[in-house]
């Protein structure tokens, strides 16, 4: 979505966050303008059988690319619960397969899998407490051309956040995630009160860009080995005067 972001192909797009900052290393005229997705909940499931960190201890558990965020969170959890890197190793397979004894998954997916008898262990966000995943990111020249229209646009998403996160509003909110994703309504509603009772910083507040939350994506990259010492400044990736202009910042 970057790529085509600096063809020109889009005008505003919705991206994570490492491959925005990959491509302004690389020169790409694109920023941040706003914040969506912060910080993603990832369960570690587990076979049934298994009902603690201290059980998979030598167990096989199938993670991501090394470099990958997932991967990275999920390590962190295991480390802060007594398992170190030699406790999990890669493995790209599926839990339900048997292959695997625990794998780390997102929503719906570690919801129906709780519901078919799997154990959920713990969740990332225990490991790491701030992250910024997903921003809404614009070229900075179009941003600047057309700043009344960014402004108006940051500002509907910022109302459309606070709608969301608005109790009142949660049985309108649980039925668009049943109509734009297919999940039945049960797990619509587990998943809202999953990332909402208690906050777990999963979705921004009013669109905001939590730079901490960038900095943090920033150091797992450096982890990872896809940028190098010294690392940037989350600043580099931001375009906050429209956050500004609707208040927000």
């Amino acid at each position: 979505m970057v790529a085509a972001l600096d063809r020109g192909e889009v005008d505003v797009t919705q991206t994570a966050t490492p491959y925005l900052i990959q491509a302004v290393l690389k020169g790409s005229p694109a920023a941040a303008i706003a914040g969506t997705t912060a910080n993603p909940i990832y369960s570690l499931i587990a076979k049934p059988d298994i009902q603690s960190f201290a059980e998979l201890k030598g167990r096989l558990i199938g993670l991501s690319l090394p470099i990958d965020t997932i991967s990275i969170s999920m390590r962190k959890l295991l480390v802060l619960k007594g398992l170190g890197d030699a406790d999990s190793p890669l493995r790209a397979t599926c839990l339900k397969s048997g292959e695997c004894d625990a794998v780390p998954l997102g929503q719906p997916e570690d919801l129906l899998a709780v519901k078919e008898g799997y154990r959920r262990l713990g969740i990332s966000t225990e490991a790491v407490a701030s992250f910024q995943f997903e921003v809404i990111a614009a070229r900075r020249d179009f941003s600047q051309s057309h700043a009344d229209i960014m402004i108006h646009f940051v500002r509907a998403l910022a109302d459309a956040f606070r709608y969301i996160r608005d109790p009142a509003h949660r049985d309108d909110a649980a039925k668009a995630v049943v109509e734009l994703t297919g999940a039945p309504d049960d797990i619509a509603r587990a998943t809202l009160k999953l990332y909402l009772e208690t906050d777990r910083g999963v979705l921004a507040r009013q669109a905001e860009i939590d730079l901490k939350g960038l900095q943090q994506v920033i150091a797992f990259m450096g982890e990872g080995g896809t940028i190098k010492q010294p690392l940037p400044a989350p600043e580099q990736f931001v375009d906050l005067q429209y956050l500004r202009a609707t208040g927000v910042e």
